[in-house]
């Protein structure tokens, strides 16, 4: 099981990304036809519950344990990094066992009194024996993120995907023929599925490091042991399980709340959105907009974020190790590397969804149980969608002040977030309901991308683009003119059917098909990327580019 560098690493966490992601808006699917939007509503009320939870009870241990793996390793005390492991094992099995208790007690408080659906109640339960293995899975991986094997976390995702898919359809299926309740239920319980089969990918791949680690050390031990390196390391030495998890929740704490930031904005809105808007729309009304939030704009928003949180894992432990050896020119050249990756490869996804919402929502989704899905559905997604862009920017630079150990801009950037994000649910939903409530999300990832770059920038004055951002936001604008007013073009006159998911998946193909051909070419055209910057692209991508390019030369 070789290391993965950063590009290695990241391709192979973002083909398992975009596969379990795929899966998992593939789910929502027949799950929207068979609950319909006032259904996915309550579904959303329970998985943004069990997902807060979840990120308290592995309270950051994962990013943490990457983090302190990576350092001892690279400076050679494996021995050390062993002990941590076993730590964090123990701490995950207590926490889940704890947060299942509470989620399972604290159902009926949240999904009836606070959030108002008491349809919820029998879901936000049946989610909750999930907290008893993900914090588990969530450890394994962090040791294998620490370590930088991210084949096995790559692979655990899509079989939890599949294994979360078929389980959720199956039941809420077999259930909707005792009650809508029940049937939601069941959607839920595939989250419990799900883990059960990640749990076993990661034992397997495990019991085949620890194969490997025996086997390395058989052959290196005649070999002098850089316990010399070691001492002299500004990392401390750890001995107990106590001054272990001690140190590992000091540095946990504050990756627990950034971490959190996503999760915590969804689950505002879950418990906000129907108070705030059943005036104006009934209970009805505002549960079936929060199901067009939660159902179809957040799987489809989550799109263009796959490659940042990719780059977000793989990033932390390189630049541990490098800044731990002090190795401060490689730190700047990492980062300004994965801001740019970020950047450029979020950017194209951004643009695809957000211009292509409308036709990618009627062929995904359809109308055929929702009254607001129509008028509505395209534009929530496609303003959460650029939203993302945002919050790509903010993962990125927050996952280098974790690599860097600078934790406390990253507490004040999601206190200064969530305060945003707060403050203007309750002053624009009543103005622009659901509008407000999806803007107040895209100025909160504004608001902590401002705060991280600028701390970032004092800490390492890393470069992205220079001026090149001039010829970035020209091609960007260009896009946008272009795509919208072809997707206004398709919409208006191109029905080539009676059926209209057959309309809307041929303008889908077209219109995300032109924005995706024009993304490269325009970045060409604008010198954006040149050859040096294509040659350190990972091959598919740059492959793609020099087609663009040599395009380009032949019709001079």
């Amino acid at each position: 099981m070789s290391k993965d560098s950063l590009i290695k690493g990241t391709i192979i966490l973002t083909v398992a990304a975009l596969i379990a992601r795929f899966l998992g808006v593939f789910q929502r699917i027949p799950l929207v036809y068979l609950l319909g939007d006032e259904g996915m509503g309550s579904y959303a009320i329970a998985f943004n519950l069990y997902s807060v939870l979840l990120v308290v009870a592995t309270a950051g241990i994962p990013s943490a344990l990457s983090k302190m793996i990576s350092e001892r390793t690279a400076i050679g005390r494996h021995e050390e990094a062993g002990r941590i492991y076993k730590a964090a094992i123990g701490f995950a099995i207590i926490a889940g066992i704890v947060m299942a208790i509470i989620l399972f007690v604290l159902a009926p408080w949240f999904a009836a009194d606070l959030s108002g659906d008491p349809k919820a109640i029998l879901a936000t339960k049946v989610i909750a024996p999930t907290l008893l293995l993900f914090p588990l899975i969530a450890v394994m991986r962090g040791y294998f993120q620490g370590r930088q094997h991210m084949m096995p976390n790559g692979v655990s995702q899509v079989v939890e995907q599949v294994f979360r898919l078929v389980t959720a359809v199956g039941l809420a299926y077999v259930l909707l023929q005792v009650s809508d309740e029940w049937a939601i239920a069941g959607a839920s319980f595939g989250g419990v599925m799900g883990g059960i089969a990640a749990l076993g990918v990661m034992i397997y791949y495990t019991l085949k490091l620890r194969k490997e680690d025996e086997k390395e050390l058989l052959q290196t031990s005649n070999s002098p042991i850089s316990s010399a390196g070691g001492a002299s390391s500004s990392v401390p030495v750890l001995q107990g399980n106590k001054q272990i998890l001690m140190s590992m929740l000091k540095l946990s704490i504050p990756i627990v709340i950034f971490s959190i930031t996503v999760t915590l904005i969804y689950s505002i809105d879950s418990s906000s959105v129907i108070p705030l808007l059943q005036d104006r729309f009934t209970s009805e009304g505002a549960r079936e907009l929060l199901g067009i939030l939660g159902g179809r704009a957040q799987s489809l928003a989550g799109l263009p974020i796959i490659l940042a949180i990719a780059l977000s894992q793989s990033i932390v432990p390189l630049i541990s190790s490098t800044y731990s050896q002090g190795r401060m020119d490689q730190v700047k050249h990492h980062t300004s590397r994965v801001m740019q990756l970020a950047i450029l490869t979020g950017l194209p996804m951004v643009l695809i969804v957000a211009i292509g919402a409308r036709p990618l929502n009627g062929f995904i989704f359809g109308y055929e149980q929702s009254a607001y899905g129509y008028a509505n559905g395209h534009y929530i997604i496609s303003l959460l969608t650029v939203s993302a862009m945002f919050q790509i920017v903010m993962q990125t630079s927050g996952a280098v002040l974790m690599g860097l150990g600078r934790m406390k801009p990253l507490v004040w950037g999601v206190v200064a977030g969530i305060a945003t994000k707060l403050l203007l649910n309750f002053l624009l939903a009543p103005i622009i309901g659901i509008y407000g409530i999806v803007l107040a999300t895209g100025l909160c990832f504004v608001v902590m991308s401002i705060i991280n770059l600028g701390v970032l920038r004092k800490d390492i004055p890393f470069v992205a683009f220079g001026k090149k951002w001039i010829g970035l936001i020209a091609s960007t604008i260009i896009i946008v003119i272009i795509g919208y007013g072809l997707e206004w073009l398709t919409h208006t006159y191109l029905h080539i059917s009676t059926i209209d998911r057959l309309n809307e998946m041929v303008n889908a193909i077209i219109v995300c098909g032109i924005v995706l051909a024009l993304y490269p070419l325009m970045l060409a055209l604008t010198r954006v990327v040149t050859k040096d910057d294509v040659a350190s692209f990972p091959a598919p991508l740059r492959k793609l580019i020099n087609k663009f390019a040599r395009l380009k030369q032949t019709s001079k």
